[in-house]
């Protein structure tokens, strides 16, 4: 049996092992080494997919379920509720079993062999002040993870993970402030690395301040739909009754990634047929009604998540929606994401100003400021992570690898 890293991310998962080749990721959507963390219960031919094959079959119309951003679930009351498929319905735990079952089979042939011990990655926290939640959260992905197949389970930071995969390339001691930045939550360690340490038994002693914050890059896509998306659908629009507007609950639902599927419900369509009686603007209320029926929830988040990408080096993008019944298109510049998101990336930096604080240490200890995780790309979450430690060097780690290929050197040290 092969140990191996897992990183079950919020929007992707890696894997990797260590081989005569060094430390790798393996091939797990095809030839690419990074997986699109989805679901897609297909209807129409009785099966589950996962990865890209899930996202395309939703995406051309497949009849089924589309689940993303599962690992949301853990911490949360709703990890042992359950949603409904075509035949029956199913729990959100049973949902990142299938995940991880399927992740497991994929990685076993890629590899040609069996994998057993395995070095999992999490958040610094799962859920913001809460330790019994965050233990809870641990334990339940450890007794699904186990449920896969996997024989020893352990866990390790993420950003530690991060941290280890950095230094195999560093040539001299270093104090490093890891900002790892993903799709559900935003995690920061400051530690100290260097060529003569990576041997070490215990790191302990190495790692000055581990914090973070369950803010990543699904909240900016919901803060950007609720702001530009959203209002063409009644987010804000009065209500016949003078003085009440549309409420907002269910906006923020449709615009979550995680709740999207709760509003695929008789009781849910039932409640926007009255809104729309009770509408002053009923149409607006009618092109809401038009998604939840089309089932194109995940689609506008979809559009939501590439305008967002696209205004990572753009100044401007178009966000073209389907509604349904029509097309619309919105012109959406960087300044809209940034005035939609400013309270996000304020949190980022505000926390690393607390894991610095934690630490010890001044921003002008750290020699260099190691980014990993997609959401790094975004410019006004960058600009929050470099005024924190400004004289710092910049290091570009694996934007989606480098904590699957941390958790593989952890992996070796602790299974061999």
């Amino acid at each position: 049996m092969t140990a191996c890293g897992l990183d079950f991310g919020t929007s992707n998962t890696t894997l990797g092992v260590q081989d005569a080749g060094g430390f790798r990721l393996l091939a797990l959507d095809g030839v690419r080494t990074t997986l699109p963390t989805a679901v897609f219960f297909d209807f129409e031919h009785d099966r589950t997919t996962i990865g890209q094959e899930a996202i395309d079959a939703y995406v051309s119309g497949v009849e089924g379920r589309l689940m993303r951003s599962i690992k949301s679930m853990l911490g949360t009351d709703l990890i042992d509720a359950d949603t409904a498929l075509r035949k029956g319905r199913i729990s959100f735990r049973a949902v990142i079993g299938t995940f991880l079952d399927l992740v497991k089979a994929r990685a076993e042939q890629a590899l040609g062999g069996e994998l057993g011990d395995v070095v999992v990655g999490r958040p610094v926290h799962f859920v913001d002040g809460d330790p019994a939640g965050d233990a809870a959260a641990e334990e339940t992905l450890g007794q699904i993870a186990r449920a896969a197949g996997f024989r020893n389970v352990s866990f390790q930071f993420e950003p530690i993970a991060a941290a280890l995969d950095y230094e195999q390339q560093v040539a001299g001691e270093e104090l490093a402030l890891i900002a790892d930045i993903g799709g559900g939550t935003s995690d920061f360690s400051v530690v100290r690395i260097g060529p003569e340490r990576r041997g070490k038994a215990d790191r302990a002693g190495d790692i000055l301040a581990n914090d973070g914050i369950r803010v990543g890059g699904t909240d900016f896509d919901r803060d950007l739909s609720l702001a530009t998306a959203m209002p063409e659908l009644g987010l804000g629009s009065a209500m016949k009754r003078a003085g009440l507007l549309a409420p907002r609950s269910i906006y923020f639902d449709l615009a979550t990634w995680s709740k999207i599927n709760f509003l695929y419900t008789a009781k849910a369509m039932a409640e926007l047929e009255r809104l729309q009686r009770d509408s002053a603007e009923p149409e607006k209320i009618e092109r809401l009604i038009g998604v939840v029926e089309h089932r194109q929830g995940h689609a506008l988040a979809m559009a939501v998540e590439r305008t967002k990408i696209a205004l990572s080096d753009r100044a401007a993008a178009e966000l073209a929606l389907d509604w349904g019944d029509g097309d619309l298109a919105l012109a959406v510049d960087r300044e809209a994401l940034n005035r939609a998101t400013g309270s996000l990336a304020a949190r980022i930096g505000s926390r690393i100003r607390d894991c610095l604080a934690d630490a010890g240490v001044t921003a002008d200890r750290i020699d260099a400021v190691f980014l990993t995780g997609g959401s790094t790309l975004l410019p006004q979450v960058r600009a929050a992570i470099l005024a924190e430690a400004p004289d710092a060097r910049v290091v570009e780690g694996n934007i989606f690898g480098s904590v699957g290929l941390g958790l593989t050197v952890e992996a070796l040290r602790r299974y061999g």
